[in-house]
């Protein structure tokens, strides 16, 4: 089953002269259990790709369709849903609130969705053990190490059983030990809990911890 499905896809930014088509004529499928690593240049669209594959950016020719459902035929609110019921992001930066703790940074979406902190504790205490910050649930993340925030940025996407996870240079501002974790967690996940994962690299070591490369150059798929 495909679980990403991407068809003839080009986007275009800027109009008249100064316009850049940064994706040109896309197409891309991604099965459900896979692992797919997206590879490029720096302005080769794998970010942009990414972001319209989220339902992020929605102004661009083709069709998307994640789990089956076309997104460039939905209303905001359908995709939103999508979104928050589907898809983990994990972005570069790690986006957590300053002033919450470790265990509460990884709860919010859960409990903004109205489910109880009672009915995610197994929850939340399998994936602090995956992620290794069980000893530090209660930390504030200006306590934490990059890895450690990022690993805490994981675990919130993670918590929501999602089927897919975006990661967009996930281990861009790590270390290479830092950034060696990150990626021994998503193959964990991706076989763990058969989550499909697409991530953005430029790093062919990152690259190869996932079941596919897909290359990008000049908006186009190698």
């Amino acid at each position: 089953m495909n679980l990403i499905e991407v068809t003839n896809v080009s986007k275009t930014f800027g109009k008249g002269e100064a316009a850049a088509k940064v994706l040109n004529n896309i197409s891309l499928d991604v099965r459900q259990g896979e692992f797919v690593s997206l590879m490029g240049a720096s302005g080769s669209g794998k970010s942009t790709l990414l972001y319209l594959i989220g339902g992020l950016d929605r102004d661009f020719d083709g069709t998307i369709k994640v789990c089956g459902k076309d997104i460039t035929k939905m209303k905001e609110r359908e995709l939103s849903k999508l979104r928050l019921e589907t898809i983990g992001f994990i972005f570069q930066f790690y986006n957590l609130v300053q002033n919450l703790s470790v265990e509460d940074n990884i709860l919010l979406p859960e409990l903004t969705k109205g489910r109880s902190r009672a009915e995610l504790k197994k929850d939340l205490d399998e994936i602090l053990e995956i992620t290794g910050l069980s000893d530090k649930r209660k930390s504030m993340p200006n306590e934490l190490s990059g890895g450690q925030q990022q690993r805490t940025a994981v675990a919130r996407a993670v918590i929501a059983s999602p089927q897919l996870i975006l990661a967009d240079e996930a281990t861009g501002n790590l270390d290479s030990v830092s950034g060696e974790e990150i990626m021994n967690l998503f193959a964990r996940i991706n076989k763990e809990k058969n989550i499909t994962i697409l991530q953005v690299t430029h790093s062919e070591e990152c690259a190869a911890y996932g079941t596919r490369t897909v290359r990008l150059a000049n908006g186009s798929i190698m």
